[in-house]
């Protein structure tokens, strides 16, 4: 069984990175169509250059932060029990594992950036970052805490989100140049933060559904109907989750296009303009 800090901190780290990933890729996309190419990560401009690996730091240091919260403070330190792993620590051993992914992919993309160590081109680094969504799924899809009913529904809606990260990044590693790719990665990951959120609102705070509860570590409903009732509120929140972030998504694009745009963005304006007049 989770907790809502348990959902809510990773969930900080997708949405902070995935929201990041998708205004990157709009405003190079508006400056320059032609020269565009998929990113697995996106320098922050200006600053003197004194940021410019602020998204790798994100990833790795709040991967080894929640890393470190989960191994060594879920736990007490008590790692094993009559010589084997604590069974009632199986949770947090799992996902430090999926956090230490993300902590890898993110040490080797800043030794891959700042050193002549380790050399990668862009596409082996969204492929490494596609290993590091895999393990994610594994984690939630076989998980050692059996999720059933509301909250393994949420937690299947999440392993979709995850599903779509992990195709996203291979496509970028496959598709270079691609826009729509670049973006749906950013949209996918940005979606994946969202739904920990609500997730973590839903089952472990205050947007529980009626009828449902949160006892003894599980969470049971009070008949069939008010779970049935639960799993259809989970699909409309999914749904406004993705409208939401669409429509921003929109906005977002008309205002690059408008600060940033290339004339080559600007004319394909012009010309859509032209067709409607006639």
């Amino acid at each position: 069984m989770g907790s809502f800090k348990g959902h809510a901190l990773p969930g900080t780290l997708f949405l902070v990175v995935g929201v990041w990933h998708i205004w990157s890729a709009l405003v190079r996309y508006a400056s320059n169509p032609k020269s565009f190419r998929v990113r697995v990560w996106s320098p922050v401009p200006g600053f003197d250059g004194k940021l410019k690996y602020l998204e790798l730091y994100i990833i790795a240091v709040g991967a080894f932060i929640d890393m470190c919260i989960e191994l060594l403070y879920s736990t007490h330190l008590k790692f094993f029990v009559d010589g084997v792993l604590n069974p009632s620590h199986m949770n947090d051993f799992e996902h430090s594992g999926m956090l230490l992914m993300f902590f890898v992919f993110g040490s080797i993309a800043l030794l891959s950036e700042k050193t002549r160590f380790l050399p990668l081109p862009e596409e082996a680094l969204c492929l490494i970052a596609a290993t590091a969504f895999c393990a994610e799924y594994l984690l939630f899809y076989f998980h050692s805490t059996t999720h059933k009913g509301l909250e393994g529904y949420y937690h299947l809606l999440l392993v979709l989100l995850v599903g779509l990260c992990i195709l996203c990044t291979i496509c970028g590693a496959l598709l270079p140049t691609s826009f729509p790719v670049d973006l749906c990665c950013g949209i996918a990951i940005t979606l994946q933060g969202l739904w920990f959120y609500q997730t973590a609102f839903t089952l472990y705070g205050p947007m529980m559904p009626d009828g449902c509860q949160l006892k003894d570590s599980k969470v049971s409903c009070h008949s069939k109907d008010k779970e049935i009732r639960g799993l259809l509120l989970a699909n409309f929140q999914l749904f406004s989750l993705v409208l939401g972030v669409l429509v921003a998504v929109v906005v977002a694009y008309g205002y690059a296009a408008s600060k940033f745009g290339h004339s080559s963005v600007r004319s394909l304006y012009t010309v859509q303009d032209e067709l409607d007049q006639d």
